[in-house]
């Protein structure tokens, strides 16, 4: 049988081997970016803002769809690399069937408790209705994100990348060209845009089916499952940092949301909102590249290939400091440029912007190292480890931070909170690193 992991690879052949799954994370991330350009264009930065005020929303469905296909991922690839390929497709199989029942269960909760879930996350009057729009289409497309996010992570693991990059970026350009179509041809707003997002989703989600669903020569294909429910709590264990990671984002955006909306109004949750989906481009390397050797680290492990793992840490860790400056250098370079697509030069919004983003931009300087050894730990089973750099870094810290320096240094602590609470999770995660390398051989 045919693996792509079984390979030896070398620093060149690694990230070729990633470079799909970091296009295909940048392309997320851009197309996102693109929702929120056309709804601040036409529906105006109050609607911009109040898809932020839902965002804990997402982050939430993508918490579980996340743990369950990065720790499934990393137990069904090592057993590939063991030579356990009828257990793999088993477990495989029965993680993605438990991934669209979970979905079915978002739809079904959220719609009946969505006023209540809506007025916990702080929506302002104004914000109310656009929020209400946005989460009850969102919902009633969960079981096609959890599908979405489980076949993004388990199409590596099959050793086809590739097809998971196309799959994503069909779905990204159906939801770029159906923004155009419904927000600014059919003037359709916030709801355009929900919608053209919820279809985005089904297309990589009906690919990973159809796909699947065949057998072929590749090491995963559908086959009738055994309900495996301690694999399925371990993969739940493994992947639970990828879980707090967001989780913490939830609990953070509402921090922000609350913290901008108190001194800065509505227009403070613009502000946010866009300085996140910068992030979300420059971070989108660090996820892509973490997710994407995940199941070649797997596999060696699970091969016992110490000597391939030693030199896969090292390709690394030099390309992840690498991107971590040059992100740095990038979004000071573009922030003025890329901001004029949300809002006029000049306009309130514009200037809150450009007056915090050079302080909340040196945390690009340290997150990619932790986001790194966590899906590192994850890759080796080691979900506690993961689980301790996420939760520190992304929960404990940030909310510390957020809570702690506006209260010192008012507006500005509001920026400084995540590069302040990053510098100490880097800290940890060196820690592990240095404590772990004998443990993994890497």
């Amino acid at each position: 049988m045919n693996n792509a992991l079984a390979r030896q690879f070398g620093t060149a052949s690694l990230l070729r081997f990633a470079l799909p799954n970091i296009i295909m994370m940048a392309f997320l991330s851009m197309y996102t970016i693109v929702d929120g350009m056309f709804i601040a264009q036409y529906a105006g930065t109050v609607a911009l803002g109040s898809i932020n005020i839902t965002y804990p929303l997402a982050c939430l469905e993508m918490a579980v769809g996340i743990m369950l296909a990065t720790g499934g991922s990393a137990i069904i690839a090592r057993r590939l690399g063991e030579g356990h390929e009828d257990m793999a497709q088993s477990n495989f199989t029965f993680l993605v069937l438990v991934s669209f029942i979970i979905g079915l269960l978002f739809t079904v909760v959220g719609i009946l408790f969505l006023n209540p879930i809506i007025a916990a996350l702080g929506a302002s009057p104004a914000q109310f209705p656009f929020c209400q729009t946005y989460a009850f289409i969102q919902l009633a497309f969960a079981p096609a994100m959890m599908l979405q996010t489980a076949f993004q992570t388990l199409f590596v693991t099959a050793g086809k990348p590739g097809l998971g990059l196309a799959s994503t970026i069909g779905g990204g350009l159906a939801n770029m060209l159906l923004d155009y179509l419904f927000i600014a041809v059919f003037r359709w707003g916030i709801a355009g845009a929900a919608l053209a997002s919820g279809i985005g989703y089904l297309v990589p989600a009906l690919t990973g089916l159809i796909y699947f669903a065949h057998k072929r020569k590749s090491p995963l294909y559908f086959i009738k499952p055994n309900a495996d429910w301690r694999m399925l709590l371990y993969a739940c264990g493994n992947g639970s940092s990828e879980m707090v990671t967001n989780i913490a984002n939830a609990i953070t955006t509402f921090l922000f949301n609350m913290l901008f909306l108190k001194f800065w109004g509505e227009d403070g949750v613009a502000s946010i909102s866009i300085v996140l989906y910068f992030q979300f481009v420059f971070t989108a390397v660090f996820f892509g590249f973490s997710l994407g050797v995940a199941p070649v680290i797997s596999y060696k492990y699970g091969a016992k290939d110490t000597k391939q793992l030693k030199r896969i840490f090292k390709s690394c860790m030099g390309f992840v400091v690498f991107c971590s400056i040059a992100s740095y250098a990038l979004s000071r370079l573009v922030i003025s440029t890329c901001l004029q697509a949300f809002t006029s030069p000049g306009s309130n919004v514009f200037n809150i912007t450009m007056e915090g983003f050079p302080l909340y931009a040196l945390s690009f300087l340290f997150m990619g190292v932790s986001i790194f050894a966590s899906a590192l730990f994850t890759a080796f089973s080691d979900g506690r480890v993961s689980a301790i750099i996420s939760f520190a870094r992304t929960l404990v810290f940030l909310v510390a931070m957020l809570l702690l320096l506006p209260a010192l240094l008012g507006k500005v602590g509001i920026w400084l909170a995540v590069p302040a609470a990053e510098l100490p999770g880097l800290l940890i995660s060196l820690w592990f690193l240095v404590r772990k390398k004998t443990i993994y051989q890497y």
